[in-house]
């Protein structure tokens, strides 16, 4: 049985976390300049209120201010001193003394971006109880410098508040834009990604169910294309599957009927020999067509039972010389050429591949053999190097291969080119080339011939 993905351990579980880290991530560096501007902010309100404060001392009658008006002014502001410089001219207005020495100067006009954001996190790790220096000009004077002594206490409280509301506001956003970004990729995505999974799943462990086959959607976008291919995909393994149920048991019944077949076919053919013993002519005349018939009905039997039982024994690889190989295969082909048919070796000497001599000498008769019973005369070999591959060219001149035997090259019981042959020469000599890294293809065919082309690696 299929078993579906759990959210947990699935992508949409993923991709929920991720969204939300990277959100958080995007809301950290937005925070980073968004507190030195708040800080910047602040700072620039005290030196605007300690301006506030100066004019007041300075417009006073004689400039004469009361201590407890003084205090009260400087309460007010939330500052020990407060020095004015209006035109280069220094003068003292207001003023107590601190609690502590100043241990932080801070000169705005003079700081950049990266100091803001440095001092703003200095402040919000050390800035508690800590006595500062501010360095400002007046945002309502630019004639104006003013100079105040603070603590900056109050400053790290208001900017732990700021940084709280922008916690609870990324907190919020990303919660949001993850739940949007989720929702939106699972319809798009992770629904048909689990779909394709369980199809999957359910196609393995019962390929020949109806309903293992996905049912692909209407979309017509990437998902849609690839359910389509899933589908037409998983219908080609089907068939596929049921092919080669259908050949092993082909194999097994020909292995249980073979031995009682051959001997009905032995005894079919001692009759048929008695036949040319008889004094009728006709029956001397039908004997050879009622032999050669049985003899092709034996050879069926036998390469179909081959075939069947083909497991792809392990090739044992040695250097082998093409030239020589292709003369070991005109030996074996002496009884499937008529007398004027023609082996032309044209293969060069010295040409070695690492293969498995056996093996590739059967590539060659198959093909040659396919040939010289299509009426070949002439059948030519030919070999050179590619970069780093031997191709290999067999050549004949019986006339070019029929539609049918081209539409179905190389398929078992189908691909043949002759009337009452199966196919299965071109089959098993692909399947060999294969198996050495190689390629076997048909290379052209026409009213001059055919030729096939094998293409082998050098090592």
């Amino acid at each position: 049985m299929a078993h579906r993905l759990r959210l947990p351990r699935g992508l949409s579980a993923r991709l929920l976390l991720l969204t939300i880290l990277f959100v958080m991530v995007a809301e950290v560096l937005i925070y980073t300049p968004s507190i030195a501007r708040f800080r910047q902010a602040w700072l620039t309100e005290k030196a605007a209120a300690a301006h506030l404060a100066a004019l007041a001392t300075v417009d006073a009658p004689e400039h004469m201010v009361t201590e407890d008006l003084e205090r009260e002014i400087l309460d007010h502001i939330d500052a020990y001193r407060v020095f004015m410089t209006r035109s280069e001219q220094p003068m003292y207005v207001l003023g107590r003394l601190p609690p502590a020495p100043v241990s932080d100067t801070i000169d705005l006009d003079a700081q950049g971006t990266f100091d803001l954001i440095y001092g703003a996190f200095d402040a919000l790790a050390n800035g508690s109880g800590r006595v500062a220096l501010l360095i400002a000009q007046s945002p309502r004077d630019p004639e104006v410098q003013i100079e105040v002594i603070f603590d900056e206490t109050p400053l790290v409280a208001d900017m732990w508040r700021y940084s709280g509301r922008i916690l609870m506001l990324s907190v919020i956003i990303a919660l949001i834009t993850a739940s949007l970004v989720f929702f939106t990729v699972r319809w798009l995505a992770i629904r048909p990604l689990s779909r394709f999974a369980d199809s999957v799943l359910r196609f393995r462990d019962t390929p020949d169910r109806d309903d293992a086959v996905i049912v692909p959607s209407a979309r017509t976008d990437e998902v849609g294309y690839a359910e389509r291919a899933l589908r037409d995909m998983q219908i080609a393994v089907r068939s596929a599957l049921r092919q080669q149920a259908r050949l092993a048991a082909l194999g097994t019944a020909m292995t249980r009927i073979n031995h009682d077949l051959r001997n009905m076919l032995a005894s079919a053919s001692l009759v048929s020999e008695r036949l040319t013993e008889l004094d009728d002519p006709e029956a001397r005349k039908a004997a050879p067509r009622i032999l050669n018939a049985i003899d092709r009905a034996v050879e069926l039997c036998a390469r179909t039972l081959a075939f069947a039982r083909e497991e792809g024994a392990p090739l044992v690889t040695v250097p082998v010389d093409l030239h020589d190989l292709a003369a070991d295969a005109e030996r074996d082909l002496v009884g499937a050429r008529s007398p004027n048919a023609r082996w032309v070796n044209e293969v060069p000497r010295g040409l070695t591949v690492a293969a498995d001599r056996s093996q590739l000498a059967r590539v060659l008769v198959n093909l040659g053999s396919n040939a010289f019973q299509a009426g070949a005369e002439r059948v030519g070999l030919r070999a050179e190097v590619e970069e780093d591959r031997v191709v290999v060219e067999v050549s004949d001149d019986a006339g070019g291969l029929p539609p049918r035997a081209r539409a179905h090259l190389f398929q078992p019981f189908a691909g043949s080119a002759r009337p009452g042959g199966t196919g299965l020469g071109l089959a098993i000599a692909r399947e060999i080339v294969a198996a050495h890294g190689g390629t076997l293809m048909l290379a052209r065919t026409g009213a001059d011939g055919t030729v096939f082309r094998i293409s082998l690696p050098r090592s």
